[in-house]
């Protein structure tokens, strides 16, 4: 046995595949993987603290002497 991955960039693609495998009598599982909402929060945290001024301005030659 096999196991085949799809990923698709469309719902309606994704609907055709699943009405093959059904067609063809096969199994399937589909796994959504949502966001970690803690990692969701922190994103939303730091896009609001740019929003209000807290940040610090840099430019790509800033971060890479940071790495020397």
């Amino acid at each position: 046995m096999e196991t085949l991955i799809f990923r698709s960039d469309s719902q309606e693609k994704l609907d055709a595949l699943k009405a093959v495998a059904k067609a063809l009598k096969m199994s399937f599982e589909t796994q959504e993987k949502p966001y970690d909402p803690e990692f969701v929060a922190m994103i939303a945290k730091g896009k609001q603290d740019l929003k209000d001024g807290k940040g610090i301005p840099m430019t790509l030659e800033d971060l890479e002497g940071l790495c020397k």
